[in-house]
Protein backbone atom coordinates (compact mmCIF):
# COMPACT_ATOMS: atom_id res chain seq x y z
CA UNK A 1 0.00 0.00 0.00
CA UNK A 2 1.23 3.49 -0.76
CA UNK A 3 0.68 6.43 1.58
CA UNK A 4 1.38 9.96 0.36
CA UNK A 5 3.51 11.99 2.78
CA UNK A 6 4.61 15.61 2.88
CA UNK A 7 7.68 15.93 5.08
CA UNK A 8 8.23 19.52 6.22
CA UNK A 9 10.47 18.40 9.10
CA UNK A 10 14.25 18.62 9.35
CA UNK A 11 14.42 14.82 9.51
CA UNK A 12 14.12 11.85 7.17
CA UNK A 13 10.65 10.44 6.51
CA UNK A 14 9.56 7.62 8.82
CA UNK A 15 10.44 4.07 7.82
CA UNK A 16 10.20 0.58 9.26
CA UNK A 17 13.27 -0.30 11.38
CA UNK A 18 13.13 -4.03 10.62
CA UNK A 19 11.49 -6.31 8.08
CA UNK A 20 8.67 -7.26 10.46
CA UNK A 21 8.14 -3.94 12.27
CA UNK A 22 4.46 -3.00 12.54
CA UNK A 23 5.14 0.65 13.30
CA UNK A 24 7.34 3.46 12.08
CA UNK A 25 8.98 5.78 14.59
CA UNK A 26 8.01 9.45 14.33
CA UNK A 27 10.45 12.16 15.42
CA UNK A 28 9.96 15.44 17.24
CA UNK A 29 10.34 18.40 14.90
CA UNK A 30 10.99 21.29 17.27
CA UNK A 31 13.20 24.39 17.20
CA UNK A 32 14.22 24.08 20.84
CA UNK A 33 14.05 21.35 23.47
CA UNK A 34 10.71 20.88 25.26
CA UNK A 35 10.68 20.01 28.96
CA UNK A 36 7.82 17.85 30.22
CA UNK A 37 7.46 18.20 33.98
CA UNK A 38 5.92 15.35 36.00
CA UNK A 39 2.25 14.83 35.05
CA UNK A 40 2.52 17.44 32.28
CA UNK A 41 1.37 16.88 28.70
CA UNK A 42 2.18 18.78 25.51
CA UNK A 43 1.59 18.40 21.80
CA UNK A 44 4.88 17.77 20.01
CA UNK A 45 4.90 18.57 16.28
CA UNK A 46 6.40 16.15 13.74
CA UNK A 47 6.39 18.23 10.55
CA UNK A 48 4.63 15.31 8.81
CA UNK A 49 1.39 15.35 6.81
CA UNK A 50 -0.10 12.16 5.33
CA UNK A 51 -2.86 11.13 2.94
CA UNK A 52 -4.24 7.70 3.76
CA UNK A 53 -6.37 5.60 1.41
CA UNK A 54 -10.07 5.31 2.30
CA UNK A 55 -10.62 2.46 4.76
CA UNK A 56 -7.32 3.02 6.59
CA UNK A 57 -6.25 4.91 9.69
CA UNK A 58 -2.90 5.72 11.24
CA UNK A 59 -2.60 4.85 14.92
CA UNK A 60 -0.20 6.81 17.12
CA UNK A 61 1.22 4.65 19.91
CA UNK A 62 3.82 5.09 22.66
CA UNK A 63 7.37 3.80 22.28
CA UNK A 64 8.08 1.12 24.88
CA UNK A 65 11.62 2.35 25.54
CA UNK A 66 10.46 5.86 26.47
CA UNK A 67 7.69 4.40 28.61
CA UNK A 68 9.83 2.04 30.69
CA UNK A 69 12.96 4.18 30.95
CA UNK A 70 11.40 7.63 31.40
CA UNK A 71 7.65 7.28 32.04
CA UNK A 72 6.81 9.03 28.75
CA UNK A 73 3.64 7.94 26.99
CA UNK A 74 1.13 9.17 24.42
CA UNK A 75 -2.27 10.25 25.66
CA UNK A 76 -5.39 9.24 23.76
CA UNK A 77 -3.62 6.01 22.85
CA UNK A 78 -3.91 4.88 20.24
CA UNK A 79 -4.47 8.27 18.69
CA UNK A 80 -6.29 7.97 15.38
CA UNK A 81 -5.44 9.85 12.20
CA UNK A 82 -8.39 9.55 9.83
CA UNK A 83 -8.06 9.14 6.07
CA UNK A 84 -9.53 12.59 5.44
CA UNK A 85 -7.22 14.48 7.86
CA UNK A 86 -4.62 16.61 6.08
CA UNK A 87 -3.09 18.59 8.96
CA UNK A 88 0.27 18.11 10.64
CA UNK A 89 0.65 15.04 12.83
CA UNK A 90 1.00 16.21 16.41
CA UNK A 91 1.76 13.80 19.24
CA UNK A 92 0.32 14.32 22.74
CA UNK A 93 3.18 13.28 25.01
CA UNK A 94 2.68 12.94 28.76
CA UNK A 95 5.20 12.48 31.55
CA UNK A 96 3.84 10.03 34.13
CA UNK A 97 7.13 9.87 36.03
CA UNK A 98 8.35 11.89 39.01
CA UNK A 99 11.22 13.46 37.03
CA UNK A 100 11.24 16.12 34.28
CA UNK A 101 11.95 14.80 30.79
CA UNK A 102 13.47 16.81 27.94
CA UNK A 103 12.29 16.14 24.39
CA UNK A 104 15.03 16.98 21.90
CA UNK A 105 14.64 17.80 18.22
CA UNK A 106 14.82 14.61 16.17
CA UNK A 107 14.03 12.34 19.12
CA UNK A 108 11.86 9.32 18.31
CA UNK A 109 8.70 10.05 20.29
CA UNK A 110 6.07 7.53 19.13
CA UNK A 111 5.18 4.82 16.66
CA UNK A 112 2.75 5.12 13.77
CA UNK A 113 0.89 1.98 12.69
CA UNK A 114 -1.25 1.99 9.53
CA UNK A 115 -4.34 -0.16 9.98
CA UNK A 116 -7.35 -1.12 7.89
CA UNK A 117 -10.76 -0.71 9.50
CA UNK A 118 -14.35 -1.67 8.80
CA UNK A 119 -17.26 0.70 9.22
CA UNK A 120 -20.25 -0.72 11.07
CA UNK A 121 -23.92 -0.06 10.56
CA UNK A 122 -25.69 0.18 13.91
CA UNK A 123 -29.07 -1.56 14.03
CA UNK A 124 -31.37 -0.58 16.89
CA UNK A 125 -33.12 -3.53 18.57
CA UNK A 126 -35.22 -3.96 21.71
CA UNK A 127 -32.82 -6.41 23.38
CA UNK A 128 -29.51 -8.20 22.83
CA UNK A 129 -28.87 -11.94 22.65
CA UNK A 130 -28.00 -13.73 25.90
CA UNK A 131 -24.43 -14.87 26.71
CA UNK A 132 -22.75 -16.58 29.65
CA UNK A 133 -20.98 -13.35 30.58
CA UNK A 134 -24.06 -11.19 30.29
CA UNK A 135 -23.53 -7.69 31.66
CA UNK A 136 -20.46 -8.62 33.72
CA UNK A 137 -18.06 -5.70 33.45
CA UNK A 138 -14.56 -4.78 34.60
CA UNK A 139 -12.89 -7.64 36.46
CA UNK A 140 -15.85 -9.93 35.84
CA UNK A 141 -13.75 -12.82 34.51
CA UNK A 142 -10.91 -12.49 37.03
CA UNK A 143 -10.19 -14.77 39.99
CA UNK A 144 -12.33 -14.23 43.07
Amino acid sequence: MKVHIVNKSKHASPSYATEHSAGMDLRANINEAVVLRPLERKIIPTGLFIELPEGYEAQIRPRSGLAIKHGITCLNTPGTIDADYRGEIGVILANVSNEPFTVEDGERICQMVISEYTKATLVEVEELSKTVRGAGGFGHTGNV
